[in-house]
């Protein structure tokens, strides 16, 4: 009979925990959106509430897009960085559907055409196509910056802190750098 007590409290206490575990690992992940629910969000934020956005400007056939998927966005110190300062969206350049956005139309000109770009990416990239290309912008919605190409969780968290804590402000990308590499910095 104490066995049984005994392990019916120990079942119950660890049906306790396995919903605050799941919450942890809830935690651990990028929280992804569509351009147009971000831009919904912070509309609706109060302004102490808003973040800036990280837009993931990828195609469906990009190799190291789909590695960025897989490795960099699911690092837990990434998901961190970018929960905490970004409304991180993921936005297909060659989607086919129409958006509104600041009062403009974007569409894809040949929506049945393989690897058509849609207007919005072409915008943001300021017709710089290279995937993945990630766009950084302010809360007020303007492009701060573009970042190109591939990169590990090592690369990525500085840019997502330096930006997301609005270093770039004060300090050049250059003298950020050197910042992290000085001794007792």
């Amino acid at each position: 009979m104490r066995r049984l007590s005994t392990f019916l409290i120990v079942l119950f206490i660890s049906s306790l925990l396995i919903p605050a575990k799941a919450q942890e690992n809830k935690d651990e992940s990028i929280t992804w959106y569509s351009f147009e629910k971000a831009i919904e969000i912070n509309k609706a934020a109060k302004k102490k509430k808003k973040k800036k956005f990280f837009v993931d400007v990828y195609t469906d056939w990009c190799g190291w897009c789909k590695k960025m998927d897989a490795s960099t966005f699911t690092d837990k110190q990434v998901a961190e960085v970018m929960n905490k300062y970004f409304y991180a969206v993921k936005l297909n350049a060659e989607r086919k559907d129409t958006v509104k956005y600041n009062g403009n139309i974007y569409v894809n000109p040949s929506p049945n055409s393989s690897r058509s770009t849609h207007q919005l990416a072409l915008t943001l990239l300021k017709g710089q196509l290279a995937y993945p290309s990630f766009v950084v912008m302010n809360k007020d919605e303007s492009v701060i910056t573009t970042i190109m190409g591939y990169r590990e969780p090592k690369d990525l968290i500085p840019l997502l802190t330096y930006y997301g804590e609005d270093i770039y402000l004060t300090k050049t990308w250059a003298e950020y750098q050197q910042s992290l590499t000085s001794p007792g910095k």
